[in-house]
């Protein structure tokens, strides 16, 4: 599923901006990167935001898109 969500993502932004993406990370690891430059993507499984908690650590920046 994550790697999907990556996927139709890059693809979808790349069709509609030209923008290509850096990507790190692998679904198999439950968190995938995706970097546009000014916007970062996390893609991540439930075990690791759970662990992770970005939300926290990035409290007082813009979320633009939440979902779960």
């Amino acid at each position: 599923m994550i790697q999907a969500l990556v996927d139709s993502t890059v693809e979808q932004v790349k069709k509609d901006f030209r923008i290509n993406a850096r990507i790190e990370g692998q679904a198999e690891d439950g968190w995938i990167l995706v970097d546009y430059g000014d916007i970062i993507l996390h893609v991540f499984s439930p075990k690791r935001r759970d662990y992770y908690r970005l939300e926290e650590l990035w409290s007082e920046g813009k979320v633009l898109l939440h979902v779960q």
